[in-house]
């Protein structure tokens, strides 16, 4: 075979990868709602530990801010993650926002300690595009390497988490007075870069704007109104 066809035909098989339409597998996202003033949490705290350690599943514990007037201020708390929170109250029409409160893949709702009903929620069947992310400089580049089947889809939100992969705090007054409790991936921000338009593309955020304590960043490409997950990737920071 002559050369120049072998580069052709290597440009060729590239393109189809870049632009195939076909899914791929998909991690698994599994977002925990929890609080470190919530004495029902830290199963659902230890069961997040766990999967945050298998392959193919993206695991984030969102700290959310409504039981820091409780009797313990949750020192990872954000508003963020109670925004988070609500949104899927509302869109999975729920009755309220509690905790522990799992949402696995943008679309299943659970109790955060039921080990058996989120082991099936992960073993749902899923697939998503092909995400890729890097450390360029003093920036983080998101990739999107393939491209929708169908040109009508609707754009879908890109969002940037950034987490602490773990920590270990002694909690001294509320519900869980006393113990010591362990967390994992505890997300220390969450903002929407933009808009993925149903094409490869390309994103770049500055690593200046993650906090100084976070040891790792997800991306989440999400259908509109905080719908399903469609993709994900992470990125180790150390």
């Amino acid at each position: 075979m002559s050369r120049l066809v072998s580069l052709t035909l290597a440009a060729l098989v590239f393109s189809a990868g870049l632009f195939s339409t076909g899914a791929v597998a998909q991690p698994v996202v599994v977002e925990l709602f929890t609080s470190q003033g919530c004495s029902s949490c830290p199963p659902a705290d230890a069961l997040l530990g766990e999967l945050a350690r298998r392959p193919g599943i993206v695991a984030l514990a969102y700290h959310v801010d409504y039981w820091d007037d409780l009797g313990w201020k949750d020192r990872y708390s954000i508003p963020a993650a109670t925004q988070r929170q609500q949104g899927y109250v509302k869109r999975l029409s729920r009755a309220g926002a509690f905790t522990p409160q799992v949402v696995v893949s943008g679309d299943t709702s659970l109790v955060g300690s039921n080990r058996t009903e989120v082991e099936r929620a992960i073993k749902g069947d899923r697939d998503a595009l092909g995400i890729k992310l890097s450390r360029a400089g003093g920036n983080i580049q998101v990739q999107f390497t393939e491209a929708w089947a169908g040109a009508s889809r609707e754009p879908m939100d890109v969002y940037l988490v950034s987490y602490l992969a773990e920590a270990t705090d002694k909690i001294a007054s509320g519900e869980n007075a006393r113990r010591t409790l362990k967390h994992f991936n505890v997300v220390r921000s969450f903002k929407r870069l933009g808009a993925w338009n149903g094409k490869p593309q390309q994103m770049t955020t500055p690593m200046a704007g993650v906090p100084g304590d976070a040891t790792g960043v997800a991306v989440i490409l999400q259908r509109k109104n905080q719908g399903a997950i469609a993709g994900a990737a992470t990125l180790g920071l150390r």
